[in-house]
């Protein structure tokens, strides 16, 4: 059966600042990779309407699936609107359920805004629910039982909400596929003017090239790495397995100093 790794984010653009190069390093051992972000992106322009800017930044994030090699779901919800509710986990356990991944990647459970840490709790439990028979999905679909692990990404500035310095347990070489993950978060043109307003980030390519030079400091010989940290096995999978490790090998270096709690 072939392997799939599914990569569920908030926004548009999300996926490529922590998440792309994990994803290229898969696809390149013969991973199935899986894009989907929860938000339309509806509201980060400071150009568009509301309605216009969910149009531009569906396309881009197309685009951007596209030159990652990924298969791309669409959105279910607005910025600010991606709730922990019922309504939304039945519907993000369904893509869940049609992926069937070996592994997910999503946020981090602590971070810097609410649609990241409810985007990281509802993939958590969708992920949890996807061996639960009686669970019913929207649209329904058939639970699976085979073993999932849930990576959590580096939040948002490599710290969390109340500024406490995040350190990953896991760092995956993003070296090789820099290029790619770089041309990818590139088809997200719109949002050079929102974050550089929003957020100060006057290049948001520069943004991305930082931190992933900074997580790689924390490696022995990385020059550019995405953190992880690996959620608990229980309930998930039946033994506590590390598959971005086996299927990585040289290119993922494991950190076990640290305990930082999710």
């Amino acid at each position: 059966m072939k392997l799939t790794a599914l990569a569920i984010a908030a926004h548009p653009d999300d996926i490529e600042f922590v998440m792309a190069g994990t994803l290229l390093q898969l696809k390149s051992r013969g991973v199935e990779i899986h894009y989907f972000n929860l938000s339309t992106g509806n509201l980060g322009s400071t150009e568009f309407s509301a309605k216009k800017s969910a149009v531009v930044r569906r396309k881009e994030a197309q685009q951007a699936a596209k030159v990652l090699g990924a298969k791309w779901h669409p959105p279910i919800c607005n910025d600010l609107d991606i709730m922990y509710d019922a309504k939304t986990l039945k519907k993000v356990a369904a893509i869940v359920r049609i992926v069937k991944p070996r592994i997910v990647l999503t946020h981090s459970l602590q971070d810097y805004m609410e649609d990241h840490t409810n985007t990281a709790r509802l993939a958590v439990t969708a992920a949890f629910a996807h061996g639960v028979p009686n669970y019913k999905t929207s649209p329904s679909r058939p639970a699976f039982f085979d073993d999932v692990t849930v990576y959590h990404a580096m939040p948002h500035g490599l710290h969390d909400g109340m500024r406490n310095k995040i350190t990953p347990d896991g760092y995956v070489n993003t070296t090789p596929v820099h290029a790619i993950k770089l041309v990818a978060l590139a088809e997200h043109k719109s949002q050079q003017s929102w974050l550089s307003a929003s957020q100060g980030m006057n290049s948001y390519l520069q943004s991305m090239e930082d931190m992933s030079r900074t997580v790689a400091k924390m490696t022995h010989g990385f020059e550019h790495a995405e953190g992880w940290r690996r959620h608990s096995h229980l309930g998930f999978s039946a033994t506590d397995s590390d598959p971005l490790k086996d299927i990585l090998g040289a290119d993922f270096a494991a950190d076990t100093s640290h305990s930082v709690p999710f």
